[in-house]
């Protein structure tokens, strides 16, 4: 009887893997490929050395942002400006050039069809400083702009010079050619966007809205196209920011009684403080796959080899435990959830002395659908004493971003030309969780999208302000390529790819 029972619920047990088993097979298998299909198409010719030997001239002037101050490299923006105007000669004849809050530019190219909204492409001309001492680990000096081993070498050549240095390259082509833009088109190059824009992106912003501008769209730095990153998808992967993370600084203060470090009470003001920010990092705001995660992944899955496949096609089942996954990584993390990175710490002034305050900096960077508010309520609650006070910190604040649509026209032309020019390449919607000058324009745009063309792998991204930044020559053209075609393919498409009229 025993066994009797045992067999049966073996076989109860059985049966019911094998209907898990085929539902998440059919679940799977409902979930054909969201790639666009299009023939791949021969990408203008580029003359990549020379091309690289401009950016290596861009990267030697040393345009770097210092927070504080904002002229500090004012004769070196003065330089490139000069400098881009004797590299691309058709480019200063076709398009309007004005200067924008001391040191921005802003490029107009009239459409030949005032009937439909303008597009603005944009990069910016500033870097981040070296690292102090680290400059003896760079494998070519970081302002010399070497081109070596096929790459070009040098702060900026990656963030964001070679953006900029390839949309005029492009710009220079087309208006050799003889081409007109059908929207007007605007480059957009701010000079600080490495401290936070407000004198360069914002400026031309606030320019463009006081002469009743709007725009369809706008294409700014952000994601990239990577390989080798995302376990389980052997195919490169270019992810188009459709929304960017808010951004505000949490101030924490306490105090105590300032007296001999001999004669130290139960709580001092440094102990409350630390007891605080250990509960703000323990206990962070709640993560889940929605909103952009979820459509990313969407688009990802039917792209993954088995078994990622299969898990991705059902996260209804394995979404806690692809959550758990990627909570672990500090990247992937931040696609889930609005982060809290503990940033500064400032209290006391002697070895002996008990401080009166302690005070404490929470850089956080909200997710879509998080608010400011709700970030100072989540640190309140997590802290629970009323001898901690939390406020947001003087400075730069920003509410997260609306998420741009992916069935636009606008994404689509993205998507279409990643697809034609990088054939193969899987293209799905990404969160940018660092800040841009995009956000500068949001008002003024229906659309805001953030993606470089840049290939990287994951021994790449350290790169990023770091140490040894550097493009290949091969990408580079590839840049260029890229935006040629999308200015090309945007004129072709007209009013069949949905060009909204001006309202």
């Amino acid at each position: 009887m025993r066994r009797r029972l045992l067999a049966r619920a073996a076989a109860a047990l059985a049966g019911a893997l094998g209907l898990l088993a085929l539902i998440l097979a059919l679940n799977t298998w409902r979930q054909p490929s969201r790639q666009v299909a299009v023939p791949a198409v021969a990408p203008v010719a580029v003359d990549a050395q020379a091309v690289a030997g401009r950016l290596a001239a861009a990267v030697r002037l040393r345009t770097v942002s210092v927070d504080g101050q904002p002229d500090a490299a004012a004769a070196e923006y003065l330089k490139l400006h000069d400098w881009l105007a004797a590299s691309y000669p058709q480019a200063h004849a076709a398009l309007r050039r004005e200067t924008v809050g001391g040191y921005s530019l802003l490029y107009t190219w009239p459409g030949t069809d005032a009937g439909v909204r303008p597009m603005m492409l944009m990069a910016h001309q500033d870097v981040v400083p070296i690292a102090p001492n680290t400059e003896r680990d760079w494998q070519a000096e970081p302002f010399a702009g070497t081109v070596r081993d096929g790459f070009v070498w040098g702060r900026g050549a990656w963030d964001d010079k070679g953006n900029l240095v390839a949309m005029m390259e492009a710009v220079e082509l087309l208006a050799r050619q003889g081409f007109r833009p059908r929207r007007t088109l605007y480059l957009a190059f701010g000079h600080d966007e490495e401290t936070g824009g407000e004198r360069g992106a914002a400026q031309i912003a606030a320019l463009l809205k006081s002469r009743g501008v709007r725009l369809d769209f706008v294409i700014d730095e952000g994601l990239l196209i990577t390989d080798g990153v995302l376990k389980g998808l052997d195919a490169p992967l270019a992810l188009v920011g459709v929304a960017e993370k808010g951004y505000v600084n949490l101030q924490l203060t306490t105090h105590g009684t300032p007296g001999h470090a001999s004669m130290p009470p139960p709580a001092t003001a440094i102990g409350t403080l630390a007891q605080a920010l250990q509960r703000i990092e323990s206990q962070p705001m709640p993560a889940g796959i929605r909103g952009v995660a979820a459509e990313m992944f969407a688009r990802i899955a039917p792209e993954m080899s088995a078994p990622m496949r299969v898990v991705l096609s059902n996260l209804w089942l394995f979404g806690p435990l692809v959550r758990h996954q990627l909570e672990q990584g500090p990247s992937t993390n931040a696609m889930l959830r609005s982060t809290s990175a503990l940033t500064v710490v400032a209290a006391g002034n002697k070895a002996n002395v008990l401080p009166g305050e302690a005070t404490a900096n929470v850089n956080v960077r909200l997710l879509p659908g998080d608010t400011v508010a709700a970030a100072v309520d989540h640190a309140r609650q997590v802290v629970a004493n009323p001898a901690v006070e939390v406020a947001t910190a003087p400075g730069m604040q920003s509410e997260a971003s609306p998420v741009s649509p992916v069935e636009s026209p606008s994404y689509r032309l993205i998507e279409r030309t990643v697809r034609e020019l990088f054939p193969g390449t899987v293209v799905a919607p990404g969160l940018m969780i660092g800040a841009t000058d995009s956000r500068h324009l949001l008002g003024l745009a229906d659309q805001v999208y953030r993606f470089s063309p840049v290939r990287a792998r994951a021994e790449d991204l350290p790169r990023f302000h770091g140490t040894n930044e550097r493009i290949s020559t091969s990408n580079l053209a590839e840049l260029v390529a890229f935006y040629h075609r999308l200015l090309v393919a945007d004129a072709q498409a007209g009013l069949q790819a949905g060009v909204q009229p001006v309202r």
